[in-house]
């Protein structure tokens, strides 16, 4: 017999926050990053988010967390965040075990759809500058590097354990 797959992106919802949590963190730190090709358990130890950061990214109606669900369970999602007369993307994430799969793909062309949707005339997002492999995949859909760095913030959710100073680059897609 065969399974049908339902998969789709929809907007996530506040009851989605443990679940987001989980994925977002199992995706860029720790152990089970390491099944993916993002993550930053090299770079960073400690949490990437947590609930009530999350909380606190869904109150503010300048921010939309898109999911990507796959028989009822969240494997993939992105923050979108407007600023200006551009929309910030941030923490985009696929579960470590089904990256390399098209759904980040998925998930950056509904991004730039919100966008538009929007009125928006860009997309920027901040990516650690040592990330190399990450950055070559968004310029191989389209995003440049702008030139503008930022220092990478310290704090107990970021401990950084990589011995190369780390940097934000902005990358940018013009819409």
């Amino acid at each position: 017999m065969k399974t049908l797959i339902n998969n789709m992106i929809t907007k996530a919802l506040l009851e989605d926050i443990p679940a987001l949590a989980t994925l977002i963190n199992s995706a860029y730190r720790g152990e089970t990053s390491k099944k993916g090709w993002t993550t930053e358990a090299h770079l960073l130890e400690g949490k990437r988010t947590d609930e009530q950061e999350m909380t606190e990214i869904f109150v503010d109606p300048k921010n939309t967390i898109l999911k990507f669900t796959e028989n009822d369970k969240i494997i993939g999602s992105v923050l979108l965040v407007e600023k200006g007369h551009q929309l910030y993307l941030g923490m985009l994430t696929v579960s470590p075990e089904l990256q390399n799969g098209g759904i980040g793909k998925k998930l950056l062309a509904e991004a730039e759809n919100h966008a538009k949707s929007l009125g928006l005339s860009s997309i920027i997002m901040t990516v650690i500058s040592v990330r190399e492999e990450l950055i070559a995949w968004y310029k191989r859909h389209g995003y440049v590097d702008t030139g503008e760095r930022e220092a990478f913030p310290e704090s107990d959710i970021h401990v950084t354990v990589s011995k190369e100073p780390l940097e934000f680059i902005y990358l940018e897609k013009k819409l």
